[in-house]
C-alpha cells in the first residue's frame, strides 16, 4: 500500500512563480550588518578617501608644473627678447688699423682714407684702395677691423671685412672710420662727414 506524504487535508505548497517579486511587510527590521560586512565598509570608505587624496595632490602637482612651466617659458622668452634688444641695440667699438696688401701695419691712416686716395690721383677696388707711388706703380691698402699690432708688423686678428653699421669704428688716433669700410673723417671722435666709400 503507498503512503501519502500530505497528512491532513493541507494542499502542497505551490512553486514560485516566475517573474514573480515578493515584498516584506513594513514591520521587518533591516538585519544589522556582520563584522565582516562592517569591515568592507570601513575599508572601501577609507579607500575611496585615499583615492580622493591621491587626485587632490595629483592635480596640485600638476597646476604647479604648468606654472612653473608657463613661468619658465615666460623666462625664457623675456631673456631672449633683452638680449636680442641688447644684441641689436648695443654699440660696438671697434678699432680699425691701416695695412698694406700684405697685412702690415703702416704708419699713416691716410693710406686707407678714401677722400685721401682719391685727391692723391689713387682709387679704390675689390675692398682694396690703391695709392700711385713715385716712379709708377700702385701700393694697395685697407682696413684690418678689430686686430692689433705695430707699425712694420703684420697685424693680428680682427678682419677685413667692414663691421656692421652700429658698430662704432675708430682707428688708434681717435679718427671716425666711416660707413662702408673706407675713409676716415676730418674729425676726431665719432662724428665726422666725408665720402663714403664701398667695399
Amino acid at each position: 500500500m503507498t503512503q501519502d506524504n500530505n497528512t491532513g487535508d493541507q494542499p502542497p505548497p505551490e512553486p514560485p512563480k516566475r517573474g514573480s517579486m515578493r515584498f516584506q511587510d513594513s514591520n521587518t527590521q533591516p538585519r544589522q550588518p556582520s563584522l565582516a560586512e562592517q569591515r568592507a565598509r570601513q575599508q572601501a570608505l577609507a579607500q575611496e578617501e585615499r583615492n580622493e587624496e591621491l587626485a587632490r595632490q595629483a592635480d596640485a602637482k600638476a597646476a604647479t608644473r604648468r606654472k612653473i612651466l608657463i613661468g619658465s617659458g615666460v623666462t625664457v622668452g623675456l631673456v631672449g627678447l633683452v638680449a636680442t634688444y641688447y644684441t641689436v641695440a648695443k654699440t660696438e667699438n671697434v678699432t680699425a688699423v691701416c695695412t698694406d696688401k700684405d697685412g702690415v701695419v703702416v704708419q699713416n691712416d691716410d693710406y686707407c682714407d678714401d677722400n685721401y686716395v682719391t685727391s692723391h690721383g689713387g682709387y679704390h677696388s675689390g675692398g682694396f684702395l690703391f695709392l700711385p707711388i713715385p716712379g709708377g706703380g700702385y701700393n694697395s691698402y685697407r682696413y684690418n677691423y678689430g686686430g692689433t699690432g705695430v707699425v712694420g708688423q703684420r697685424v693680428t686678428g680682427g678682419s677685413y671685412d667692414a663691421p656692421s653699421s652700429r658698430a662704432n669704428v675708430t682707428t688708434k688716433s681717435g679718427k671716425s672710420v666711416q660707413r662702408g669700410g673706407f675713409g676716415i673723417s676730418g674729425k676726431s671722435g665719432s662724428g665726422g662727414s666725408g665720402k663714403s666709400g664701398g667695399s
